[in-house]
């Protein structure tokens, strides 16, 4: 066999190895990451007897002004007629992202809703070595990186009526249940301070009405009222996950992670862009921490970054999460 002979065979394996990932490419850069998807998952966790609460998970949409198509699909989510909206940050990728935010969210003006922040609704997207995603968590440098206008997405989050839990705590009633949740800012870019959670729950409690005895006549006992904790965080670290399961959380929302956004069928995620275990990054499961544990939904999200428009193996998605009696 001469040697050109030989080198054929494999230039013709590098030829559709290239032809392979070039589809691939096209799949995920074309028609993938523009296939919104709604999933459906249930959470036990409400006390007994208690009605269901339908709450729509928007996480990671990663706006540009242009992106009509993604804004009217999240538009088209108020069919489902939520009793509670959970945003889980990272809603901005332009400095005019706000512009397609408020096509995409006005409709849920009035709906009980709550946000946290991700480092993308403070910092614009960066061109990036994706290599770099397998030696770990990215991070921003604030000194290059583009501000957005952070000040005006709060602003507008409040004015559809939803609950700020950036290193803060709130409480809703949402369909005879008792909601308390707390929330921190972005723990990607250390945001957070959850150490600030348990005197905002004690604040949040001290200022009940419910809690104030002088209100129940003191021949009657107090009626028991259903609560639940739910916590929200942008990015699923195991130190925030492990303190909000300490803190009572018995469900956390969160997002961040894109489902790892390029995946490989059947094995799955490839990085998480964070310290939470792979099997995790994306989907419904139970995070443990000391003999306790929660539900935790981590969103795959719906956008990507403008300089990574790519998704493989990992739609774009929403998620419809119904809490049901336990």
């Amino acid at each position: 066999m001469t040697r050109g002979s030989g080198l054929r065979p494999v230039g013709a394996a590098l030829a559709v190895l290239a032809g392979a990932g070039a589809a691939a490419f096209a799949w995920g850069s074309l028609i993938e990451r523009r296939a919104f998807t709604l999933r459906r998952v249930t959470a036990p966790v409400l006390p007994a007897g208690s009605a269901p609460i339908r709450v729509l998970h928007l996480s990671d949409l990663h706006m540009a002004p242009w992106q009509r198509d993604k804004q009217e699909w999240v538009r088209s989510l108020a069919r489902l007629r939520p009793d509670l909206v959970v945003d889980t940050g990272d809603n901005l990728s332009h400095e005019n992202g706000l512009e397609g935010i408020r096509a995409a969210l006005d409709v849920f003006c009035g709906v009980p809703g709550v946000f946290v922040h991700g480092s993308n609704d403070y910092f614009g997207p960066q061109l990036k070595n994706p290599l770099k995603y397998f030696s770990g968590p990215s991070t921003k440098k604030a000194s290059t990186a583009p501000r957005l206008d952070n000040a005006a997405l709060t602003a507008y989050l409040r004015e559809l009526g939803w609950l700020d839990l950036n290193n803060a705590a709130g409480a809703l009633e949402i369909n005879g249940t008792h909601l308390e949740l707390f929330g921190v800012n972005d723990p990607h870019i250390h945001y957070d301070r959850v150490s600030a959670i348990p005197g905002a729950l004690d604040e949040l409690r001290e200022d009940d009405p419910y809690s104030d005895d002088s209100t129940w006549p003191t021949d009657k006992a107090r009626p028991e009222r259903p609560t639940v904790t739910l916590g929200v965080v942008h990015a699923p670290y195991r130190r925030v996950l492990d303190a909000f399961v300490t803190y009572g959380a018995a469900m956390i929302f969160a997002g961040h992670t894109h489902g790892g956004q390029v995946c490989v069928p059947g094995y799955g995620a490839l990085v998480t862009n964070c310290d939470i275990p792979r099997k995790q990054v994306k989907g419904l499961s139970v995070w443990r921490h000391a003999f306790r544990s929660a539900y935790l939904n981590v969103s795959a999200g719906l956008g990507t970054s403008i300089y990574a428009p790519v998704r493989f193996a990992c739609r774009p998605e929403a998620t419809l999460v119904t809490l049901t009696a336990a």
